[in-house]
């Protein structure tokens, strides 16, 4: 891979030869609008939002074009705004983008280059708009509204090359082009479906939404915070997102932990227990053959009692503990040090297999 040396708008910037103009241009802070592209997906070229001219002359594909050595490259003139905004007017026109009902509205992307370059929607008729499927009942996680789908081909992609289930794909030709699941199932009967949830975030408008978050605020009523997944030892980066009332709503795959944004279904939706009303929120102590709750201090000293005098009698190797992966790596080293080194025995475990 050589060093090439290229302008983008005006800009004299550096690349390898084997990356793409759009590539080039996000590592230079050069932003190219888009839609069908995913820096963890293939490349497709499908949604020609990200058209660049080049050498003052060609128009390309700046996710797919390659970028070359010396050439001149504009991101935005007035011819090419006007290419975009007709694409994008094509598309509200295809579909059934009304925001004020969908799940997506303020995370969408198409939202927001349609009000980037001020599109107003135009009318064909029926020409080209299409009754696609509507699917909110055969999945308990999910919703499908095909009617804002831009076949930009992100969730087919993402399902083969990242979680590779292939549940995805394109079905027919031209205006005709629609989603399917799995041989045309409903997206819920689908066998191969692990439910992961990848097609979901990746998908750019609110053709592909969560079912968990409805009525618990709109997007940017959230509140993100970052966090580590409970479950296994790879150690996964989700952001979670929470409501007014700081409830967790939503989990989404952080594109900088080893997971490179990808959940399996037990990261993406395995935290209802945070808030299970079944969850103890004091501890208890049997009081003549019933649980009462106490104070900490109460319950603390009752414990630290009772593990003194079984310890006294029956030795260290009589107290046994087990720690859970639910709790935290810092959590889970000091209940192994309290039972070493306090009770002083080796006789500590933990359950992984949740």
């Amino acid at each position: 891979m050589n060093e090439i040396k290229l302008t983008i708008d005006g800009k004299a910037v550096t690349g390898k030869s084997n990356q793409t103009i759009l590539e080039i241009a996000f590592e230079n802070g050069i932003d190219i609008p888009h839609l069908c592209y995913h820096p963890r997906l293939s490349k497709s070229g499908a949604c020609r939002v990200c058209l660049v001219r080049i050498n003052g002359k060609m128009l390309r594909a700046s996710c797919t074009e390659i970028a070359a050595d010396g050439i001149d490259v504009v991101t935005e003139d007035e011819s090419l705004v006007a290419h975009r905004k007709w694409i994008l007017e094509l598309i509200l026109a295809e579909g059934e983008h009304n925001c004020l009902y969908c799940d997506a509205n303020g995370a969408c992307e198409l939202q927001a280059l349609v009000q980037r370059y001020n599109v107003e929607p135009i009318s064909f008729g029926n020409a080209i708009k299409r009754e696609r499927v509507i699917d909110y009942e055969s999945s308990e996680v999910f919703k499908r509204n095909e009617n804002r789908c831009i076949l930009c081909g992100r969730c087919v992609r993402g399902c083969k090359e990242i979680q590779a289930s292939n549940i995805w794909g394109f079905g027919e030709r031209g205006f005709e082009t629609h989603l399917f699941a799995d041989d045309d199932k409903p997206w819920g009967e689908s066998k191969n479906c692990t439910k992961c949830g990848t097609c979901v975030q990746l998908c750019p408008t609110g053709a592909l939404t969560y079912k968990t978050i409805l009525g618990k605020g709109a997007n940017w009523e959230l509140k993100k915070e970052s966090s580590i997944c409970i479950y296994c030892g790879v150690g996964c980066k989700i952001d979670f997102y929470t409501d007014k009332q700081g409830l967790l709503v939503k989990a989404m795959g952080n594109d900088s932990g080893p997971n490179k944004g990808h959940l399996c279904i037990k990261g993406r939706f395995g935290f209802d227990f945070v808030q299970n009303n079944k969850r103890l929120t004091k501890p208890l102590i049997k009081k003549d053959g019933a649980f009462v709750e106490s104070e900490w201090a109460e319950a603390l000293d009752f414990v630290a009692e009772k593990f003194s005098s079984i310890k006294a009698k029956h030795g260290p190797d009589s107290i046994a503990a087990l720690s859970s992966a639910k709790c935290t790596n810092e959590e889970n080293y000091l209940m192994q040090k309290f039972v070493r080194a306090v009770i002083g025995t080796n006789n500590i475990d933990h359950c992984a297999r949740l």
